[in-house]
């Protein structure tokens, strides 16, 4: 089961942290973190990297992005 963080509507870098906090919980191995703008989609992938996680996949998701973040 996939943990979902929606951070749509959010300006950077409330979308990063949301994520990292996320990833730092350890709860879920997928995360699926739902933004709203190019940064945004950016950032996160880019601070989930630095954290050892891997991006599975980016697909977009009405107005925004659904990017989906794995534990390596």
């Amino acid at each position: 089961m996939s943990k979902i963080v929606d951070a749509r509507g959010l300006s950077c870098p409330q979308p990063v942290l949301l994520t990292l906090d996320e990833i730092k919980k350890g709860a879920e191995n997928e995360i699926v973190v739902l933004v709203d703008t190019d940064t945004s989609k950016e950032n996160v992938s880019r601070a989930a990297v630095s954290q050892g996680c891997s991006v599975k996949e980016i697909q977009p998701d009405g107005d925004g992005y659904k990017i989906t973040v794995v534990r390596s």
